[in-house]
């Protein structure tokens, strides 16, 4: 039998607590996500962050019509928009998701003198950067209630 040198323990009888999932307690959350983001590293670390909370699938899109397009090609579960995304905005993608009933939030960097249009002024906002809670908390909200509360 060959030794593998970075198996040196015993083997577990149970799965380590780390790689459960949330207690039944909890609202679950959403198994599909599109992310709206034109910073690639930004993009990666919510991806990383967001797949860390056991949503299956995210899928990335760097602009309006790529995210557009994603949409029509399956339609997500929710949906984190960054405001301002090179040369554009991505109102045309929130009024999109709200046509089909898709719960979303506006992720931005800016503060909160930002012209949100009319429509989604009600919308909940998380920072840029924002927590991991912050957004665990999003995420099972749209879940439980289908709206969100932003930090």
């Amino acid at each position: 039998m060959t030794a593998h040198l970075f198996d040196q323990s015993p083997p577990l009888t149970q799965p380590s607590k780390i790689m459960e999932p949330a207690s039944s307690s909890m609202p679950a959350v959403p198994d599909d996500v599109l992310l709206v983001e034109d910073d690639p590293i930004i993009a990666l670390d919510f991806e990383d962050t967001i797949l860390g909370l056991w949503v299956k699938t995210v899928r990335t899109a760097a602009n309006v019509a790529t995210a557009l397009r994603l949409i029509a090609d399956r339609p997500p579960q929710f949906a984190l928009l960054d405001v301002g995304l090179v040369r554009e905005k991505s109102f045309a993608i929130a009024e999109r998701l709200e046509a089909l009933k898709i719960p979303f939030v506006f992720v931005t960097g800016y503060d909160a003198a930002v012209s949100i249009p009319a429509p989604f002024s009600d919308r909940p906002r998380l920072p840029k950067p924002c927590s991991t809670e912050a957004l665990e908390a999003v995420l099972r909200q749209c879940v439980a209630g289908g709206g969100a509360a932003a930090e």
